[in-house]
C-alpha cells in the first residue's frame, strides 16, 4: 500500500498537541507537513538508489530493500516504518514509526514491535521510536521532548544586567564552546548522552544565515546561542529551531538559562514564527530553563525497547 505526503500530513496534524493548533492555521501547517513528509518519508519509501547508499554506509552486505521505508498495518493502525541510526552511528540502530494514522497506545505495541522486527530485525535495532503529544505511555521510555512557544510570547523580561546576545558571522569560539560541554559532562556524566555540541560546519551555517549569536556577559564571550530553519524538526510549524544554547563554566550558576530563550527569540528576524527545540527528557536543567522561559512541552519521542 502506498501513501502520499499529503495524506501523512493530515494524519500528523491530527496528532499534534492541542495548544499548537491555535498557533498556526491548519492550511499553513498542512502545507509545511506535506513538504516535511515528502523528504525523507515518502522519498525513502521509493528510492532504491538512496536505499543502496544507506546500505553501503550502515549495513554492507545486506539487501538495499532493508533500508527502504514501509507504510504497513500494525493491528488497526498504519505506520511508516524507517530504519535509523542515532547520530549517523551504525552501532546505534533503531526503527522509527513516527508517521501513523493515529496516536499509539500500549495495546498497539506488540503489533508495532513485530512489524519493526520483521522489516529490520537483521540490523538488530535496539528500540522502536514513536511520537506522541502525551508526556508518557506505559511500556515506553522517554526520549526527546519538543518545547516551543510563539516568539511573540517570549519577550525578554528582567534580563540580568550585562547579559546580551551579539550576532556573529564566524565561529571563532568553537574550542571554548567544546570545553563548555566538556565541563558540563565532567560535572554530570549522564549529560554526554543527553546533549552534544553542534558540528562546526552546522554552526557556521547558522552564522551564514544570521542565526548564530555570541552570548555576552559584561562584554565578555560566555557562550553560543543558535537557531536554524529546519522543517523536519518543526512539527509543521513555521519555526526557528534551537540548535545551540551553551554557557561557559565561569558563567553558569547565575540563572541565565531561561533568559537565553528570551534573548534568542528577540534576536530572530521573524516575530511571527515559533521558537522550537528538542531537549532530552533526562536533561532536567535544560527543560526547566525552557519551561521557565515560557516554552511548552508539546510532545516528544518515546522508545519502545526491542531487545
Amino acid at each position: 500500500m502506498t501513501i502520499t505526503a499529503a495524506e501523512l500530513a493530515a494524519y500528523t496534524l491530527e496528532r499534534q498537541h492541542p495548544l499548537t493548533r491555535a498557533w498556526v492555521d491548519d492550511e499553513t501547517r498542512l502545507q509545511l507537513l506535506t513538504i516535511q513528509h515528502e523528504d525523507p518519508d515518502v522519498l525513502l519509501a521509493n528510492s532504491m538508489e538512496i536505499a543502496q547508499l544507506r546500505t553501503d554506509r550502515f549495513a554492507p552486505g545486506h539487501p538495499a530493500e532493508s533500508m527502504l521505508n514501509y507504510w504497513l498495518p500494525a493491528g488497526d493502525l498504519h505506520a511508516m516504518f524507517s530504519m535509523r541510526f542515532e547520530g549517523g552511528d551504525a552501532t546505534k540502530p533503531f526503527v522509527d514509526a513516527t508517521p501513523m494514522t493515529r496516536s499509539p497506545h500500549p495495546g498497539d505495541f506488540p503489533a508495532l514491535a513485530a512489524a519493526a522486527l520483521d522489516l529490520y530485525g537483521m540490523h538488530n535495532p535496539r528500540y522502536l521510536r514513536l511520537w506522541s503529544a502525551d508526556p508518557e505511555l506505559p511500556g515506553t521510555e522517554p526520549d526527546r521532548r519538543f518545547l516551543a512557544a510563539p516568539i511573540r510570547d517570549l519577550g525578554p523580561t528582567d534580563v540580568p544586567p550585562g547579559l546580551a546576545l551579539r550576532q556573529t558571522a564566524t565561529v571563532d569560539h568553537y574550542d571554548e564552546a567544546q570545553q563548555a560541554y566538556a565541563d558540563v559532562d565532567a560535572a554530570h556524566p549522564h549529560h554526554v548522552e543527553e546533549a552534544s555540541i553542534q558540528d562546526l560546519e552546522d554552526l557556521q551555517d547558522a552564522a551564514d544565515t544570521g542565526l548564530l549569536f555570541d552570548v555576552m556577559v559584561n562584554d565578555e564571550w560566555a557562550g553560543y546561542a543558535a537557531a536554524v530553519v529546519k522543517p523536519e524538526d518543526s512539527l509543521g510549524l513555521p519555526a526557528y529551531v534551537v540548535r545551540e544554547l551553551i554557557i561557559t563554566k565561569k558563567h553558569r550558576g547565575n540563572a541565565y538559562g531561561h533568559h537565553l530563550s528570551h534573548l534568542l527569540a528577540a534576536a530572530l528576524p521573524d516575530p511571527t514564527h515559533i521558537l522550537i527545540g528538542t531537549i532530552h527528557s533526562a536533561n532536567h536543567g535544560a527543560r526547566t530553563a525552557a519551561r521557565t522561559a515560557g516554552r511548552h512541552d508539546i510532545g516528544g519521542w518515546l522508545r519502545l525497547p526491542l531487545v
